[in-house]
Order: structure tokens, then C-alpha cells, then sequence
């Protein structure tokens, strides 16, 4: 049997205040173009469908437009929400677009029932866990001696997943597949990204999901197995996101995944074959870094041309002019219009890096800027400058008191 995996669309998402509904548009035709090639039995969206937990009109449409489309290839399509989604308005109209073949998760109440799927091969049950907190897990569970005691055993991520899965009444000798979407302990996250976790407080150990054929996840960014078979294939994986959504996202191939599920083997477990399809976005996510004359160049940016990448792409630009540029981020969207953020690298940002404000409750105001000025220029205050910021931290402090 033959699975598409995908998640975190982020479907009307902004970055740095500019809209990526035209390149998610550009990437969900893409993901249909793929569907149709590579005609599979289900396509798995494993969460953060949405950005946002109420979805813009224009988000919304275009989700809409992406499942009539995939409906229309025939393929099974189910639909995960995550973290970022309002699991409420995922689940909005499941029960009539199921007669189309496409499967919205309910809303986590403690019960599951799979959605069976057949080949030559035999049955594949398909279950979807909404993205859950211990709280969610814990609240379900009922009344009763029998309750009290399993709520006593939820005491961290792990131990609750593996309570919500022990819900699921798989059947001996049927596959199973399942679309989650948590953190699991051992995913490569990226510095500054885009992904949510908290200090590994909400940690999922991989052995929670232990006896299923293949776990289709979302939440982290990065495509990506996290709990591996003794031939290496990844039994519990992430896809990763279609588009890059931050500038630690930059060295990310972002693709779909394929999961080919065979038969049971001798040792209990399907065979699982895995490869990705990559996908090219519509403009690719860059820094460049460099003094503001190099960068609007004529010779610098045909060199880019030249090396595949297009001027229109989203660029966070680095300038490492000692000076500030007057108007810098203007003048460079006339060259660079997808211009995402502007930062400066040079010795007054490194010894912004470097400033030791030990002792600073030890000091009056007037000592501190002292000491900041000094940084940022190489010099000390005159004369002149020290009576100016005296008289007016005075004025600030005679105000407030």
C-alpha cells in the first residue's frame, strides 16, 4: 500500500509581515501534480494544516480548493490537526466529506476508530491522534477506580501518548498506520525555527508509538526519521514542511515523503520502504551578507543569476557596512523586493554581543550609558555629552518621582 506523508502546511501563514498564500498555492499544485504521478491509496497531512487557529477567509479557500482537488484523484486523504489548528474547525463537516473519501480528525475524546484500507496484501488500519496534552488525555479518561488509576500514570508527554494509544483496539495481524503530531524525543530541530517546543517538557519518547508499521508525523520542520528499523528505515518519521518558513529553514530540501507498505514479515513487522519527492518552491528562502555596495551591485547580482538564484526570492540581508546605511531597506527592495529582514555585522554589533553588564545595580544610570557609549563608539563621553545625558536622565528621574 502506498502512502503520501506531508504536514505542516501553515496554510496563510506570514513571515516577517509577508504573506506565503501565493507560494503555498504554488506548492499545493505541486503536491496534486505528485498525487497524480504517483497515484497512491492515501495521502496523510499529519497536522498544522492552518497557521493560525482561526484561519483567514483567503486560508480557508485555499484548503478547500486543495482537498476538492486531491478528492478528485480518487486517493484517500486524511487530515490531521495540529498544534497551530483549532482542532473544532478541523473537524467541521468530517462526517460528510468522508463519503468523499476525505477523513478529518474528530476532536480527541478519548475513543478512536480506525479508517480500513485493503490490498493484496491485507488490511491496513489508518487511526489519527490530534495533537494532545497530558491535560486532554487526562480529562477523558472518565470516572471511576479504573480512571483514577490510569490518570495517576499520565505524568509526563510519553506516559500520556502511551495512554491514548492504548485506546486503539488494533486488531492481531493487520497493519497499522498512524498520523500524529508531536515532539518526539531525538528530532534535530533547528536554532531560531519555526517549530514549538518547550525545553523538552513536552517530549515524546518514540517507544510510545511502538507497534505501529509506520507513524506519519507532524510539528517539527526538518524531514526526518526519529526511530529506525534494524535496516534503517524510519518506522517513525516527520516529512517536514512543503516550504521553508524561516531563515533556519534555508539548507532544508523540503519534499514529500513516500511510504510503501508491503506484507507482514516473519518478525511481526510490514515491510516499509520510504524515498522522498522533492519540491521546488516558488522563490527560495536566502541570506547574503556584505557591504551595501556589493549587494546592489550590478556584477553581484549576476552572479546570483548566473548561480540559479533569483533576484526575487525572500532575502534576509546582512550588511556589514561599519556605518548604518541611510534608508537601507528601502533602497534594497528596489533591487531585492521579497527583502525579508536587514541586520548589521560589524564591530558596534559584535561588541553589542559582547557587552558585560556585571554590576549594573552597583552603578547610577549616568555610569551605565557611559560605559554602552564607550562600547558603540571606542570612545568615552566628553564633557559636553556627559553634562547632556546627566541633565536628562535627571529630568527622567525628577519625573517619575
Amino acid at each position: 500500500m502506498k502512502f503520501i506523508h506531508t504536514a505542516d502546511l501553515h496554510i496563510g501563514k506570514r513571515v516577517c509581515e509577508h504573506s506565503m498564500l501565493e507560494d503555498q498555492k504554488y506548492i499545493l499544485d505541486q503536491m496534486i501534480k505528485a498525487v497524480n504521478e504517483e497515484k497512491p491509496d492515501a495521502v496523510l497531512i499529519a497536522g498544522d494544516v492552518y497557521d493560525k487557529s482561526v484561519p483567514s477567509a483567503d486560508a480557508v479557500e485555499a484548503l478547500d480548493d486543495f482537498l476538492v482537488k486531491l478528492s478528485k484523484t480518487g486517493t484517500k486523504v486524511f487530515v490531521l490537526s495540529g498544534n497551530h489548528d483549532s482542532a473544532e474547525r478541523i473537524a467541521f463537516g468530517g462526517r460528510l466529506m468522508q463519503d468523499q473519501g476525505v477523513y478529518m480528525s474528530p476532536v480527541y475524546n478519548g475513543s478512536f476508530t480506525p479508517v480500513t484500507l485493503k490490498d493484496d496484501a491485507g488490511e491496513v488500519d489508518v487511526w489519527m491522534l490530534p495533537f494532545v496534552r497530558p491535560a486532554n488525555i487526562r480529562a477523558c479518561l472518565g470516572n471511576g477506580e479504573v480512571a483514577d488509576a490510569e490518570r495517576e500514570k499520565i505524568t509526563d508527554y510519553t506516559s500520556a501518548i502511551q495512554m491514548a494509544v492504548s485506546k486503539m483496539n488494533r486488531v492481531p495481524g493487520r497493519r497499522n498506520v498512524l498520523l500524529a503530531h508531536q515532539f518526539v524525543t531525538g528530532a534535530q530541530v533547528d536554532e531560531n525555527g519555526s517549530e514549538e517546543f518547550v525545553g523538552g517538557l513536552d517530549n515524546v519518547e518514540a517507544y510510545a508509538f511502538d507497534g505501529f508499521d509506520y507513524v506519519a508525523l507532524g510539528h517539527i520542520h526538518r524531514p526526518q526519521n526519529v526511530a529506525k528499523n534494524e535496516a534503517g528505515v524510519g518506522r517513525v518519521r516527520y516529512s517536514g514542511t512543503p516550504l521553508k518558513y524561516s531563515l533556519s529553514e534555508a539548507s532544508h530540501e523540503k519534499s514529500l515523503t513516500v511510504v510503501e507498505l508491503g506484507a507482514v514479515g516473519t518478525d511481526g513487522n510490514a515491510d516499509l520502504k520510504i524515498r522522498e519527492i522533492p519540491l521546488k518552491p516558488m522563490r527560495d528562502v536566502r541570506k547574503i551578507e556584505g557591504p551595501f555596495a556589493e549587494l546592489v551591485s550590478a556584477e553581484f547580482r549576476s552572479a546570483q543569476e548566473r548561480e540559479g538564484k533569483s533576484l526575487d526570492d525572500y532575502v534576509y540581508v546582512v550588511l556589514t557596512d561599519e556605518n548604518d546605511v541611510t534608508d537601507a531597506a528601502a533602497k534594497l527592495r528596489g533591487y531585492y523586493p521579497k527583502l525579508m529582514a536587514l541586520n548589521y555585522n560589524n564591530s558596534r554589533t559584535q561588541s553589542m554581543a559582547n557587552l558585560d553588564f556585571e554590576n549594573v545595580d552597583k552603578k547610577r544610570p549616568a555610569e551605565i550609558f557611559g560605559d554602552f557609549f564607550k562600547e558603540m563608539n571606542n570612545r568615552e563621553l566628553n564633557q559636553e555629552e556627559s553634562e547632556f545625558v546627566k541633565d536628562l536622565i535627571d529630568s527622567i528621574w525628577e519625573g517619575e518621582h
